[in-house]
C-alpha cells in the first residue's frame, strides 16, 4: 500500500528528542498497532486517533496500520504525539501529501470530537524542535502563543484536525470549532508585596538585601508572629528581572508543569512555598510516566520558601543539600536520567520550639528541653551548614510601631535598586570566571593570594575556626556574605566592619 513519516518531540526533562512517527498500511486485518515502547497513554492513541479522524470527516483506512515511533528504544510518554500520528496515518492514505506531512514537526493532543487540547511541556518542545534544525512546527491553537516565543520558528496553530488536514492540503471544507484553551491561572499578586510593609526588624531586612545581593541562603529562627513569612515573601521583589536565557528557562519550567506561560517570557523571579507535607519526589520531582519538575526546580533562578522548615519530613530537607550545591536536580529512571535548573535561593523559617514561645519573654515555654532540642535537630546539620545567612528574628515592639510610624522605612524599589548594582559590581568583578554571584564563587579562589583578605581582616573568623565555631565551609560562606554586604555598602574590598557583619548574619541565630 502506502508509507509516510513526520516528526514530533520526546521530552526527557528539559531536554527534548526528535521522533519520528511512521505509518504503514497493509492489506492484513483491520486494526491499528503502535510500536516504538509508548506508555500507557500514548498506547491509547491509537482509539483517540481513529475517532477524531472519523468525526473530522477523514475516517481511517479499513486496512491494517502500523504505526512505528522511532528511536525504538527511547521510551515516549503523554498524549502530545496524536497529532504525528493522525497526519502521518492519513498521509500514507493519500488524503494529504506526505512531503507536506513530512516537512513539519506535529505537537498535539486529540480530542475524540478532532479539536486540538493544549499540550503540557509546549514551550520545550518547541526549542528541541529548533535546536533539532527544524523550523515550522504544527501545534494547537491553545498552544501557538506560547509556541511563538521562540525564535527562528513557524508557528501553524489549529484548533482541529480537520484545519491541520486543509492546511496541508486536503480538499475538505472548513468548519469553525471552539479552540480548546487552556486553563487560566491567577497568580498569587507577589509584585504588590513591598518591603515598606515591614515594621521593624531592620536586621532581617539587611539580611534579605545581602542575600538578594548574593544569591545566598537564609534561615530565620523566631516565634509566631515575628514577621518571617512576610519578609520571606517579600525576597522575590528584591530580586533584579531575569535575563533572557533565565527567562526561557522559566518559562520552560512553567511550560512542562503543565502551567500556562502566556504571550511573553517569565521575566520575574519565581516563588515556592510548597507545604510542609510534601514528598521528596514532589520536591525535587520525578513521577510516573514522563518525568515532571518539583518545587525546587520550579523555583530554579527564583526563591524556594519553606515555612515551618521543621515540620518537612528528613528525607525532604536533605534531598536539597545535594541540589544547594550543583544547582541542578538529576532524576534517575532505568532507561533515562532527567535533568533539571535548581539554582535557588532557599530561605528557611523555623519557631524556636514545638510551642513558639521560647525565648520570648511574652508567655512561658510549655516546651521540655529535650523536645526543643529535638525540634530544631530536625534540621540536620549538614544543611544548616549550606545556609550562608543565619539569624533570629523578634517580634516588633510598640516602640518600633511608633517609630515605623514616621517614615523612613525602605521600599522594595529602593532596594531593587541597590541589589541591582551590587550584582552588577559583583559581575564586574567575577568577569572572566565561571560565575556571576557572589553565592557561586568557591572558597579556593576567596582565598588565593590575589584576593585573600589581610590577617587583620579575617582574624575573627580564623579564630572562630579554630575553636570549631565554623566549618570551613562556613568559613567560605562567611567570605562570600562579607563581599556581598560590601558591595551593598559600595565599599572596592570587604573590612573588618565587612567580615564582622558577615559573621553576624552567619552566626546571628540564638541557641
Amino acid at each position: 500500500m502506502s508509507l509516510a513519516r513526520t516528526h514530533s518531540v520526546a521530552l526527557i526533562g528539559l531536554a527534548g528528542s526528535l521522533v519520528e512517527v511512521e505509518a504503514d498500511i497493509s492489506s492484513q486485518l483491520p486494526g491499528m498497532r503502535l510500536i516504538g515502547l509508548p506508555d500507557a497513554a500514548l498506547a491509547e492513541a491509537a482509539e483517540r486517533v481513529r475517532a477524531a479522524a472519523k468525526n473530522s470527516g477523514c475516517a481511517l483506512n479499513g486496512h491494517r496500520l502500523t504505526v512505528n515511533l522511532s528511536p525504538a528504544a527511547l521510551r515516549k510518554h503523554g498524549s502530545g504525539f496524536d497529532l504525528a500520528i493522525a497526519l502521518a496515518c492519513l498521509a500514507a492514505d493519500n488524503v494529504v501529501p506526505a512531503a507536506s506531512v513530512g516537512a513539519v514537526v506535529h505537537i498535539g493532543e486529540l480530542a475524540l470530537d478532532g479539536r486540538l487540547r493544549p499540550t503540557p511541556g509546549m514551550l520545550p518542545a518547541v526549542i528541541a524542535a529548533a535546536q533539532l534544525g527544524h523550523r515550522t512546527v504544527m501545534v494547537p491553537a491553545g498552544n501557538a502563543e506560547e509556541a511563538a516565543l521562540v525564535p527562528g520558528i513557524r508557528v501553524v496553530g489549529v484548533a482541529s484536525l480537520r484545519d491541520a488536514l486543509i492546511w496541508h492540503g486536503a480538499r475538505l471544507e472548513p468548519q469553525e470549532v471552539e479552540v480548546l484553551c487552556a486553563p487560566v491561572e491567577d497568580d498569587p499578586a507577589g509584585e504588590n508585596l513591598d518591603l515598606i510593609d515591614v515594621v521593624g526588624n531592620d536586621e532581617a531586612i539587611l539580611a534579605l538585601q545581602v542575600a538578594a545581593a548574593g544569591g545566598h541562603h537564609l534561615f530565620m529562627l523566631g516565634p509566631p508572629g515575628a514577621g518571617k513569612t512576610m519578609l520571606a515573601a517579600r525576597l522575590p521583589g528584591l530580586l533584579p528581572d531575569l535575563g533572557p536565557a533565565e527567562s526561557l528557562e522559566v518559562s520552560s519550567l512553567r511550560s512542562l508543569s503543565g502551567r500556562p506561560v502566556g504571550r511573553s517570557l517569565i521575566t520575574r523571579p519565581p516563588l515556592e512555598a510548597p507545604h510542609h507535607t510534601i514528598t521528596a519526589a514532589a520536591m525535587v520531582g520525578g513521577g510516573s510516566g514522563q518525568i515532571r519538575p518539583g518545587a525546587a526546580a520550579r523555583a530554579s533562578h527564583g526563591v524556594l520558601f519553606l515555612d515551618e522548615a521543621p515540620e518537612f519530613a528528613a528525607a525532604v530537607l536533605d534531598a536539597l543539600r545535594q541540589p544547594l550545591e550543583s544547582g541542578r536536580i538529576s532524576i534517575h529512571r532505568a532507561n533515562a536520567v532527567a535533568h533539571f535548573p535548581a539554582r535557588f535561593q532557599l530561605v528557611l523559617a523555623a519557631n524556636p520550639c514545638p510551642c513558639g514561645q521560647y525565648g520570648t519573654g511574652d508567655q512561658e515555654c510549655t516546651c521540655p528541653p529535650n523536645s526543643r532540642r529535638r525540634y530544631l535537630a530536625r534540621i540536620s546539620g549538614p544543611l544548616l551548614d549550606r545556609i550562608d545567612i543565619q539569624l533570629t528574628v523578634t517580634r516588633v515592639t510598640a516602640a518600633q510601631l511608633r517609630i515605623a510610624a514616621d517614615g523612613g522605612r525602605l521600599s522594595s524599589d529602593v532596594a531593587r535598586h541597590r541589589v541591582a548594582a551590587a550584582r552588577a559590581t559583583a559581575a564586574t568583578r567575577l568577569a572572566g570566571t565561571p560565575w556571576t554571584l557572589n553565592s557561586q564563587v568557591s572558597g579556593p579562589w576567596l582565598r588565593s593570594p590575589e584576593r585573600r583578605l589581610d590577617a587583620p581582616v579575617t582574624a575573627m573568623l580564623d579564630r572562630a575556626l579554630e575553636r570549631g565555631g565554623i566549618t570551613m565551609r562556613g568559613y567560605d560562606r562567611i567570605l562570600r556574605v562579607a563581599w556581598s554586604v560590601a558591595d551593598l555598602a559600595g565599599v572596592a574590598r570587604p573590612g573588618s566592619d565587612e567580615v564582622g557583619q558577615a559573621l553576624y548574619l552567619r552566626k546571628g541565630m540564638a541557641s
